[in-house]
C-alpha cells in the first residue's frame, strides 16, 4: 500500500508540479488540463488551462495533485508534508529552496532529534517538514 500527498492549488499547480521535480530530482509524469479533458466543452472558457490532474514521481514516491476546479480553494491548513533525507546538506539545500519566496515556520537546523529539521510553506502555501534522519550531534 503507498499513501501519497494528493495537493490543490488555485490555479498554479503546473506551476508547482514543475517545481516540486526540479527541488527534489523528480519528474512530471503526468499533467492533465481541463482543456485535453472529455469535459472540457461543459467547463468555463477560464477553467481551461487548469490542471485536472498531475503527478510528479520522486524516487518510489509521487505527490499528486490539481487546481481548485469548484473554486472553493483554502490554503493548507493542520497538515505538512514531511521529507526525511539521509544527507544533511541535501536536507538544508532542499529546505532553502522551498522556503525561498514563501514562510519559515521553523529555521532547518540541529534538534535534539536530529541532524537537521525544518518547516516552513513554499511559495505556492503547501506546508512543508524538512528531516535529516542522522543522529543528532553530540
Amino acid at each position: 500500500m503507498d499513501i501519497n500527498p494528493y495537493l490543490t492549488f488555485p490555479g498554479t499547480c503546473a506551476e508547482a508540479l514543475e517545481f516540486y521535480a526540479e527541488v527534489f530530482g523528480g519528474q512530471v509524469e503526468a499533467l492533465q488540463r481541463v482543456r485535453d479533458s472529455p469535459v472540457a466543452a461543459e467547463m468555463p472558457p477560464e477553467a481551461q488551462d487548469q490542471v485536472m490532474h498531475g503527478r510528479v514521481r520522486i524516487g518510489a514516491r509521487l505527490i499528486m495533485a490539481s487546481d481548485d476546479l469548484q473554486g472553493t480553494y483554502e490554503a493548507p491548513r493542520g497538515i505538512y508534508v514531511q521529507t526525511a533525507f539521509d544527507d544533511v546538506d541535501r536536507a538544508s539545500r532542499v529546505f532553502s529552496r522551498l522556503a525561498k519566496n514563501g514562510e519559515v515556520v521553523m529555521p532547518f537546523g540541529a534538534t535534539f532529534w536530529a541532524a537537521g529539521f525544518g518547516m516552513c510553506r513554499d511559495r505556492f502555501g503547501t506546508p512543508w517538514m524538512v528531516n535529516c534522519d542522522q543522529p543528532a550531534p553530540d
